[in-house]
């Protein structure tokens, strides 16, 4: 049991740790345009991005695939801001009534994307010569998972506050958040590491 906290509470961290704040800004890009109401679509879209990042770091871990860090880390880049730019095209519209089979595709590939940045830093986490990674790597994937769920269930009480109490609207929410997030991003997307290593 200890050895499961252990790894579960390493999965959490990584997620929540002020430093993982990419993954962070993707799931606030992906949560904000949505309200508890709306839990069914949110749900489908999580469940799509659990998949993808799982399979990929199982792949991964075990050596079926395999691509270099600085790429990784500069496609999650890219997936964050076109979750970003996907908001701005959709704010003000339905999502209830939308069609979300472009939403979900996209988001299932994200969260292949992402599988394979949080496998990098599983494999220099786990200890070399590990007889079996599956266990170790299952218990740190429910630990991402739990942190997800915190961050989501965090952002849609935030927005649930800022647009009853602030009465801010739904639109000029995702907008106002969605502009900070490409804001953010734009200029680690422009300084990435991966322009230097293909000169």
């Amino acid at each position: 049991m200890s050895d499961f906290w252990l790894y579960f509470n390493i999965g959490l961290r990584h997620v929540l740790d002020i430093n993982g704040y990419d993954h962070m800004l993707f799931l606030t890009a992906l949560t904000v345009p949505y309200a508890f109401r709306q839990w069914r679509i949110l749900l489908l879209l999580l469940t799509l991005f659990t998949i993808g990042h799982t399979m990929s770091l199982i792949l991964s871990v075990y050596g079926i695939i395999s691509i270099k860090p600085v790429i990784i880390e500069f496609l999650i880049l890219v997936t964050i801001l076109f979750a970003a730019l996907y908001n701005f095209a959709k704010a003000g519209k339905s999502y209830k009534e939308e069609n979300i089979s472009v939403l979900a595709i996209g988001t299932l590939f994200f969260g292949i994307i992402h599988g394979l940045g949080f496998s990098n830093f599983f494999k220099n986490m786990i200890m070399a010569g590990n007889e079996s990674k599956l266990l170790p790597l299952l218990e740190f994937a429910l630990g991402i998972e739990a942190a997800q769920i915190i961050v989501v269930i965090a952002i849609l009480i935030l927005s649930w506050v800022i647009q009853n109490f602030f009465r801010v609207s739904r639109r000029d929410w995702v907008l106002v958040i969605s502009a900070f997030i490409s804001g953010v991003i734009v200029p680690m997307i422009a300084y990435s590491p991966i322009w230097s290593s293909t000169k």
